[in-house]
């Protein structure tokens, strides 16, 4: 859970047009900087109105074994993958009851296929054998189950459960170091240093939003600053190409699912 630790000290103000170079910024105080991420959330809440999880779920439980298996591939990846898997194994009960070779051959699309088996199998046992064969609706039981660490379990919380939950994944990481919110590269700091800087109750919705800028506009090589809604906010505009003809090139307007 997050606390009310301050972010570290050191960051500079958000003018996003002397970034890359020019004058040192002049530090940032802490209620400058919450203003300026409240208002980053508010813009990207315009442009992504219909920002949601790009993984397709019916179930908690579905929506449990879809994140585990979204580690290095697509949400694209995984929801042509699970339908087989969910219609053969529908429950907790049946996956951890499975043929491991037979969980392998269908999850072999998303990579890492072996892992994931004895993970997804794992962690159906656990919810079979210690909660009754319910996805637990608590961060703390979640992170119990097997390849099942915060990340995962606040995407299931703040989706299937509509607990508030910040997504800590790899882009939302960047863009919160890009925007100056954290100079934090540990996904529990970060996940404490961006739940001080925002109500609670916007937790979720704040993951789904840099997630999808991330996928779309703030690339991790060349993001498109030139064609940001953000750039007169974010201290590391200029990264990417500025002119907005050669960035709008480098959108990527999904979808991703």
């Amino acid at each position: 859970m997050a606390t009310n630790a301050a972010p570290k000290a050191g960051r500079t103000s958000g003018g996003g047009r002397a970034a890359g170079g020019g004058a040192a910024r002049t530090p940032e105080t802490r209620l400058a900087l919450v203003r300026r991420a409240r208002r980053i959330n508010r813009i990207l809440a315009e442009t992504y109105p219909d920002a949601h999880c790009e993984l397709n779920f019916g179930t908690p439980f579905q929506l449990l074994i879809a994140t585990v298996l979204s580690a290095q591939t697509t949400d694209a990846r995984v929801n042509l993958t699970t339908p087989a898997l969910f219609a053969k194994y529908p429950t907790p009960e049946d996956l951890a009851a499975a043929d491991p070779e037979d969980v392998e051959a269908i999850l072999k699309p998303t990579g890492f296929f072996r892992a994931k088996t004895k993970s997804v199998m794992g962690l159906s046992a656990a919810l079979r054998d210690r909660f009754g064969g319910e996805v637990p609706g608590r961060l703390d039981d979640l992170v119990t189950l097997p390849g099942v660490g915060r990340k995962t379990a606040n995407v299931v919380l703040g989706n299937a459960f509509d607990v508030p939950g910040i997504t800590v994944d790899t882009h939302f990481g960047r863009l919160a170091r890009r925007f100056g919110w954290t100079a934090e590269d540990d996904p529990v700091k970060v996940e404490q240093e961006i739940g001080s800087l925002f109500p609670r109750k916007e937790w979720t919705m704040l993951s789904h939003r840099l997630i999808w800028h991330g996928r779309r506009i703030c690339h991790a090589r060349r993001p498109a600053c030139g064609a940001c809604p953000l750039a007169r906010l974010c201290p590391s505009f200029g990264e990417g190409p500025a002119d907005e003809e050669t960035a709008r090139k480098l959108v990527k307007p999904g979808p991703f699912s």
